[in-house]
């Protein structure tokens, strides 16, 4: 069996070293984690005492990938998450995605994890490819990727985004706008066809003026609203990714003094918390975002109970919520 320091020989380094690379410490330099990361690979060193408890089955720690803890979204898939898993037996570990980090299968293997929630996924990662070739179990939650087939749990924004176009066509929206997610998460993509496919049918199209794609933050609302606004004054009615976006948009719309609805109608995705606050009340399309994030969990321990069943995806339905950020065209 190759050891820590087989690695540390290959490495150059010392055994100590090895573990603290591995589990991504932040006194070892990034020169140094990837020397010991590529010691590693080249030996096929699975990390410590819980990786080795994981190759015979006895983990029963399952991580949920994450982009940033800062977005709402991720927030309030944690608990709900967490909350199943336990019920299940099982224990939660939060791995984060930023530059820097070690590559996933490695943060599996060190954190001793018996299976994986994805909720990060772009339609061209190559961590699902990885994790399949490690033989790591994982879930696609939210998003998928096209190239490896797993258990997922998605939304489909069809009834909702139907509903929203049909509430504002009724009220005499002509000039609706969009910031779409990002165009390489299959959200950004299916949200985006489906918005352009039911307006098509009220015979509206998305002018490219009034068009624009930005991460699913606060921050790509705030400024997509900014640049929409100095362009003949905007859309009548602005369709957001999601709702972080929706609220950046309308932190934007009050920083600049533009009143909501009555100049831009604002419309998010996901039906968080906070737009449920009487300081919000955004109008938004909604599903259930609990139930979805328990699903994931009990996607993950079935397929850890049964490696070799088919996979699984489990769509969830959408309808939309009107509150108080939608409302007649100006004139």
């Amino acid at each position: 069996m190759v050891t820590s320091r087989d690695v540390a020989r290959l490495a150059g380094v010392s055994q100590p070293t090895v573990s603290r690379a591995l589990t991504d410490h932040p006194r070892v330099s990034d020169s140094t984690k990837r020397k010991v990361r590529e010691a590693a690979l080249a030996l096929g060193y699975s990390t410590n005492a819980i990786g080795r408890a994981l190759s015979v089955g006895r983990s029963n720690r399952i991580g949920l990938v994450v982009a940033d803890l800062e977005n709402q979204f991720y927030a309030n898939m944690i608990g709900p998450l967490h909350h199943e898993l336990e019920r299940l037996g099982h224990e939660l570990v939060l791995i984060t995605e930023s530059a820097g980090t070690a590559p996933l299968p490695e943060r599996v293997a060190a954190h001793g994890l018996a299976g994986v929630v994805l909720s990060t996924t772009t339609v061209d990662s190559i961590q699902p490819a990885r994790l399949r070739d490690r033989g790591v179990p994982f879930v696609y939650l939210n998003r998928t990727a096209p190239s490896v087939a797993a258990d997922a749990v998605t939304v489909d924004p069809e009834q909702g985004v139907r509903e929203v176009v049909d509430a504002a066509v009724a009220l005499g929206h002509t000039r609706i706008g969009a910031i779409f997610g990002p165009r390489n998460t299959s959200t950004g993509e299916l949200r985006e066809q489906v918005v352009r496919s039911v307006l098509d049918e009220h015979g509206l199209a998305l002018a490219q003026r009034d068009v624009l794609h930005g991460p699913f933050d606060f921050a790509t609302g705030r400024e997509g609203f900014r640049t929409l606004h100095e362009r003949a004054g905007g859309p009548t009615l602005l369709m957001c990714g999601n709702d972080v976006v929706a609220l950046g948009a309308l932190d934007a719309a009050a920083e600049a003094g533009v009143p909501v609805p009555e100049h831009t109608s604002v419309v998010g995705f996901d039906d968080l918390p906070t737009s449920r606050w009487a300081l919000v009340r955004l109008s938004t399309v909604a599903y259930d975002l609990d139930e979805v994030a328990r699903e994931s969990a009990r996607l993950v321990v079935a397929r850890l109970t049964d490696p070799g069943a088919a996979a699984r995806h489990v769509v969830y339905p959408t309808h939309y919520v009107a509150r108080s950020t939608v409302g007649a065209p100006r004139a």
